[in-house]
Parts: C-alpha cells; sequence; structure tokens
C-alpha cells in the first residue's frame, strides 16, 4: 500500500465501503456486477478486468484488498507491470494464449462503449470494419503445436505503438467512466449541413484512432477545411482554405487502390524551402491497416510545402518525412500524384499498395484548439466541490450514494 497517500487509502476505502454496500454484503466485498456497472465495463473486458481483480479465485467477491493490489498494479506500478496486466486483461479466455479471437472480442467490447457513450452508435457492420483494420496491424508469432499463432508479449508492446488509442483506453478502466475519460474522447467533427456526410473520409471510428496520439485538449473540435469533391484537386484552393489559422491539421488521403492514410502537421502548411516541422506531427494509416508512426528522432525531416519554386531540387507540394523525392508521404503541387516510401523520420512503410500515390480523395480537417479562456474555466470548473458532484452523480447512476452516508 505505499504506493497510495493517506488520502488516495482514504478516497479508495470510501469507494469500496460505497460499492460493498451496492451489493449488499454488509460491507464485506463487492460483487462482479456493481463492480462492471460502476467502472462501465461490460461484456467479455469487463468479466475479465473481476476476474483479474479478484486473482482468479471466481468466488464474486472483490475485497477492499484485492481492489488496492489493482489499483496499485494497473495504476500506480512501472509501465512494465502496467503493460504486463492489459496484456493479461486482453485475454479474456484466460487461457494465458492471446489470440486473434480474444482481440476481436475485446475490440468489438471497446468501440461499443466508446461510442455509445459519445451519442453514436455505428452499426455493428462498422464495428466489424474497423475491427479488421486495427488487428491487420497486429503481429501474432508466438507459436503453439496445433493451434494458431498469438500474440507475444513484445508483439503486443509493438501494437500498442501503432494503435495508441487501443492502450489509452485499456489503461483508463478503473476510472468512472464518462465521455471525457481517457481513451474514450472523439473528436466532435463540423462541417457545413450541406455537405453528404457519406463523401467524408474521415468517420467517428477514425477519429478516434487518429486521436490516440494527440493530447486531450486537440480532441475537442476537429472542422472540415478542405474537400476534394467539394472544391477541386487544387494545391492553390487547398491552400488558401487552410491559410486561415495556425491550427495543426489532419491531411487524409484515398488512393484509387482504395487505400486511406495521411498525415497528422503540427505546424501550418506555408512555403518553405527545406524541412520543417516539431516532433509532434506523425503519418498514419487508416485502411485496411490502422496504425500511426511518430517521429524516431533520426532526424528533423518532419514537415514539406514548397510553392512555386524553380529549382529541380526543391519538389513543389507537401509532404512529410524521408528525403527529398523520396518522402515518407507525398502530394506533387499538381495534386494528381505523389508517392511513399518507407522512411526512418517515422519508422514508417510505404503506406499504400505501391510507392507510387494516385489520389482519389483528399481531405483536410483543422484541429481546434481550445482557447485560453476555456482552460481557465475548465479549472474553475474542476474545483473538488464540482468533482464532488461529479462522483455523487456516479454514485446515484448506480444507487450507493445515499448508501455511503
Amino acid at each position: 500500500m505505499e504506493a497510495f497517500t493517506p488520502k488516495e487509502l482514504e478516497d479508495l476505502k470510501s469507494l469500496f465501503n460505497s460499492l460493498a454496500a451496492r451489493s449488499q454484503t454488509n460491507g464485506q466485498y463487492v460483487s462482479s456486477s456493481v463492480f462492471q456497472v460502476y467502472f462501465g465495463l461490460k461484456g467479455p473486458l469487463g468479466e475479465r478486468m473481476f476476474d483479474l481483480a479478484t486473482q482468479g479465485r471466481k468466488d464474486d467477491k472483490l475485497t477492499f484488498e484485492d481492489l488496492v493490489i489493482t489499483k496499485g498494479t494497473y495504476v500506480k506500478g512501472p509501465n512494465d507491470e502496467i503493460e504486463e496486466f492489459i496484456y493479461r486483461l486482453l485475454d479474456v479466455t484466460a487461457d494465458e494464449i492471446l489470440t486473434r479471437s480474444d482481440l476481436d472480442s475485446v475490440l468489438v467490447n471497446m468501440f461499443n462503449h466508446v461510442f455509445q457513450l459519445k451519442g453514436s452508435q455505428p452499426e455493428s457492420s462498422s464495428h466489424c470494419y474497423m475491427v479488421d483494420t486495427f488487428l491487420n496491424a497486429a503481429t501474432f508469432s508466438k507459436d503453439h503445436e496445433g493451434r494458431d499463432k498469438s500474440m507475444s508479449f513484445e508483439d503486443f508492446k509493438s501494437w500498442c505503438t501503432l494503435v495508441p488509442s487501443v492502450k489509452k483506453f485499456l489503461s483508463n478502466l478503473l476510472v468512472p467512466p464518462d465521455p471525457g475519460r481517457p481513451g474514450s474522447k472523439v473528436p466532435k467533427l463540423q462541417y457545413s449541413e450541406n455537405i453528404d456526410s457519406s463523401i467524408l473520409l474521415l468517420r467517428d471510428e477514425y477519429a478516434w484512432h487518429i486521436g490516440g496520439a494527440l493530447s486531450h485538449e486537440e480532441l475537442e473540435e476537429w472542422k472540415l477545411l478542405y474537400h476534394s469533391s467539394l472544391n477541386g484537386l487544387s494545391f492553390n484552393t487547398f491552400l488558401g482554405n487552410i491559410s486561415n489559422g495556425d491550427e495543426p491539421t489532419v491531411l487524409i488521403i484515398k488512393d484509387r487502390e482504395g487505400y486511406i492514410f495521411g498525415g497528422f502537421a503540427s505546424q501550418p502548411w506555408e512555403r518553405h524551402g527545406d524541412f520543417y516541422g516539431d516532433m509532434k506531427t506523425f503519418l498514419f494509416q487508416l485502411y485496411p491497416k490502422a496504425s500511426i508512426f511518430r517521429p524516431t528522432g533520426a532526424n528533423s525531416n518532419l514537415q514539406w510545402c514548397a510553392v512555386n519554386f524553380s529549382s529541380e531540387t526543391i519538389p513543389n507540394g507537401i509532404g512529410f518525412g524521408g528525403r527529398i523525392n523520396h518522402f515518407g508521404m507525398f502530394l506533387s503541387a499538381s495534386f494528381d500524384q505523389g508517392h511513399t516510401f518507407s522512411c526512418t523520420t517515422f519508422n514508417s512503410p510505404c503506406l499504400s499498395k505501391t510507392a507510387k500515390i494516385c489520389p482519389e480523395v483528399l481531405e483536410c480537417w483543422g484541429v481546434v484548439r481550445k482557447g485560453l479562456e476555456q482552460e481557465t474555466a475548465d479549472v474553475v470548473k474542476g474545483t473538488v466541490l464540482e468533482r464532488f458532484k461529479e462522483d455523487r452523480h456516479m454514485l446515484n447512476l448506480v444507487g450507493i450514494a445515499n448508501a455511503s452516508e
């Protein structure tokens, strides 16, 4: 219990007493159903979390000691311990073999949770579509005689770097659920009412995936700035539409091969004769794989935006990573062709089926940053009193507020 301050232990004890009262166990233990309702855990993921928290006793009794040990490992432990806990959590069949089927079950559970909280409930077919893209980024290298290969711990850690939204979600399950819980927040996608949403490349699930590599403040609202179907495949129109602010942007491409990929530009798209940008920039894949590739620090060739240069050594267009004429991703100023190569800047592979990009749809979204005034207001809102009110509300939802008095 050394990992906790006296105040944290006191808060944990109060929470335990409240949940135990709801469980109608004379304050002795917490039942699985009350535990899962409070933390917003449903299905195989909730059952597996309770199983791990109770040391696999199968007695439906979570003691105060169980809660402290679980929180101590899962929340307070060193990173390796936390990752080991999450790795075991994903093994929902509890057979110590993490299979594609386990991950499939967890991902469906996860998408249902995130998008029901947000209020938009994609159809199950949409979930299947996204589950496959996330699983396509996973490696299963562990051999088992007579059985399919499974995901090793090293495979799991590599996968987490490619899908940070998954790790962020799975790292914050023992926090009362709300749409602002880390890993559950989905940016609000803003676009004109006269735009048919079916033409948009960016869907909520994709935004959640990309947002896994961003700060909480960058997940408030994303605004459509440019779409090739509406604005034409024009470099000048693109630059004109996105040059009004210094906000980061999300550039997405769908090419003729059906691959969807892009990059997050942390700096404005402005005319430069060389690479620029900062380490917040990254590349990503959305389909048929969902992966994020952050800067490795190998070089500073992050962002490229060359306009109206006559020199052959300065290709006009926009790009990310790599080197001149061998970018991680590049679109020529004509917007009708480009290329993508593996690059050390992001440790990213070729993002499409081939190195040549023939864009079919281009889309760019501006990440609306919360203003300083809004942040100040949020600090005031987050006072102890407000937090207490929110906690009381959560207790009321599961019918235990009065029992704790």
